[in-house]
């Protein structure tokens, strides 16, 4: 998971793409169930670049067999488009954001196959200013 985040958020796509089973499948409450490492990649870069500044501020952290599980807080200013759980694209709010998340990795042959996220979308939304918080 330390891995992950790092290549995450320095940005680098091809060590992303490296650590997930080309038919990993990830589930995030913006945008349900994606397939396919090279779409996990699209999809983390897309909401990264929504958030230049962005940071992750790791609270806890536990792996037991192939499982590992990482909960903390992501921190960004939205100065780039988002795109919504629809496909549209909504213009930056200027906001910054800290709310709270939990991911889940399970992990085969030393490649992550499954990789559910937990957000609550009403605090993120609110916090850009989008939905009554």
């Amino acid at each position: 998971m330390d891995r992950l985040t790092d290549a995450v958020f320095s940005r680098d796509r091809d060590a992303v793409a490296r650590l997930y089973a080309a038919d990993a499948v990830l589930v995030a409450p913006d945008a349900g169930e994606i397939q396919g490492n090279e779409e996990v990649v699209a999809w983390s870069t897309e909401f990264l670049d929504a958030f230049p500044d962005a940071r992750y501020e790791s609270v806890y952290a536990h792996e037991s067999g192939n499982t590992a599980i990482d909960e903390g807080y992501f921190v960004g200013t939205n100065t780039g488009p988002l795109v919504s759980p629809t496909g549209e694209t909504m213009p930056a709010t200027g906001r910054s954001v800290r709310f709270r998340a939990c991911d889940i990795a399970t992990v085969e042959g030393g490649l992550i196959t499954s990789h559910r996220f937990y957000f609550d979308q009403q605090e993120f939304m609110g916090q850009l200013g989008l939905v009554e918080g």
